[in-house]
């Protein structure tokens, strides 16, 4: 196989494994039907710089006859689109396959992280953080990684001369099942594509393809017992200030506006590059990987409190014209979400104005009575959590629920105050609601997947830093 065409290129994933397969020397192309958004031009443009061609998503790819030798897919591409059709012939991979090919192309010992929640972020940290401690790491990540972003680097990929390369897991088409990997670090178990039962077998199937090592949760831990293989190491980290433990958060201190600080047991207390109880349940998790690789406690403690962050990951994007800071956030399921908002309650005393674009319908269906939960019991009287239409990126949809049907339905359910929960009809309206109502004490969270859009709208707030 000499030459790979990825179809939906641009999707987060498939930008890093078209990069990556360009860095291993393969003839790489990608067709995408958002090619030519504006939001999307810097992922392009990164593509383009590490040599993948770029087609639009209409067969145009094959009009010369000159064929690639595989086509690589994700699980979100529909059968009849031109690409397929245009393609008559032509071998087909799915992107996990895909994944396991270039794992042993690259030939270095492998780390998987996956979850429901925070895989994206733990592998751009556990990567930034072996390199402070000295290695050259490759990574393939589902985020942009600020650290690792240049005009011709996206920020999902690093090229890397080490002996560890680290890589998302993929979780939510159970494509982890496709791969193996020398150590794997399972961050969480919840609710984002199917239920907790299915996940728990998903995962306890997944840690059997695992060769040297892995670090979970005490929740993972707890779920997959009489499921893990019986001679894989293990290390477990306890988030809920358990006592005696080896690998335990036994303080977390969070000061409004100025960051928040951690103890993990036999530690000194250190400076958290980010915000929320669960940054600091990921750095340790990641603390307790590095030591399974055999780094000293200590160099992995200094290596965790340097991290750039994530693009969409508690990103302040600056303040409105009442004062009010506004944050740029990927979270998209009610995990997520539920973190992200604790998070932003740290950092201000007044209101909390929550913008939710759910990445799809079917998602949106799925979630929205966990996410009602999650919100009902967690938003204050004066906050307000304000639902988009979900996002539609082409395809089949049945373009249900909508969102002002399931705002409808929350608000006739809400155990106090249902003016908490809103709708707009648009952006420009929401716009105008945020600049009348939001005050310097608030905090505006604009959060949602796949679109890049929301960041710029996000940033279209602000008139300061």
């Amino acid at each position: 196989m000499k030459s790979i065409h990825f179809v939906g290129v641009g999707g987060i994933g498939m930008s890093g494994l078209a990069a990556a397969a360009a860095d291993l020397g393969f003839e790489v192309s990608g067709s995408d039907r958002a090619a030519n958004r504006p939001e999307n031009r810097a992922l392009f443009s990164a593509l383009a710089s590490q040599g993948v061609v770029i087609y639009p998503q209409d067969g145009s790819r094959y009009a010369s006859g000159n064929m690639p030798d595989m086509l690589v897919y994700s699980t979100a591409i529909e059968e009849d689109n031109p690409d397929f059709k245009g393609a008559t012939g032509v071998s087909r991979m799915h992107r996990a396959e895909l994944l396991g090919f270039l794992l042993d192309r690259f030939g270095r010992k492998s780390i998987a992280v996956t979850g429901s929640c925070g895989k994206s972020t733990v592998s751009c940290y556990l990567t930034e953080a072996l390199c402070n401690a000295g290695s050259d790491p490759v990574m393939l990540a589902g985020a942009l990684a600020k650290r690792f972003r240049t005009p011709g680097n996206a920020g999902n990929y690093r090229s890397g001369k080490g002996e560890y390369l680290v890589f998302e897991a993929d979780e939510s088409d159970k494509s982890l099942l496709k791969y193996g990997a020398d150590y794997a670090m399972i961050l969480n178990i919840g609710t984002d594509h199917y239920d907790k039962a299915e996940l728990v077998d998903v995962f306890a199937r997944f840690l059997h393809s695992i060769r040297l090592g892995a670090v979970m949760t005490s929740e993972v831990y707890e779920a997959l017992q009489g499921k893990l293989p019986p001679d894989l190491p293990v290390s477990v980290v306890y988030p809920d200030f358990a006592e005696g433990e080896k690998y335990t958060l036994q303080n977390y201190t969070a000061v409004a506006g100025s960051g928040a600080k951690a103890v993990f047991a036999g530690s000194p207390e250190i400076a958290l590059p980010a915000n929320g109880r669960h940054s600091a349940v990921n750095a340790l998790c990641i603390k307790a990987m590095m030591e399974m690789l055999g780094f000293e406690a200590q160099s992995a403690l200094e290596a965790l409190c340097r991290f750039e962050g994530v693009w969409r990951r508690d990103d302040f994007a600056g303040k409105n014209s009442r004062g009010a800071m506004v944050f740029d956030d990927y979270a998209h399921n009610p995990e997520k979400i539920l973190s992200c908002l604790r998070g932003m309650r740290e950092r201000v005393n007044g209101r909390i104005f929550a913008v939710f674009q759910p990445h799809g319908y079917g998602p949106f269906g799925f979630m929205e009575n966990t996410l009602f939960e999650y919100m009902d019991k967690f938003l204050s009287v004066e906050d307000r959590f304000i639902v988009m239409e979900p996002y539609y990126a082409g395809g089949t949809s049945s373009f249900s629920p909508k969102a002002v049907d399931v705002v409808a339905k929350w608000q006739s359910c809400a155990a106090c105050g249902k003016e908490r929960f809103m709708t707009m009809p648009d952006r420009e309206t929401l716009s105008g609601y945020l600049d009348r109502e939001t005050g310097a004490d608030d905090i505006i969270v604009i959060m949602g997947a796949r679109d890049n859009s929301l960041s710029d709208y996000a940033a279209s707030l602000t008139v300061m830093k």
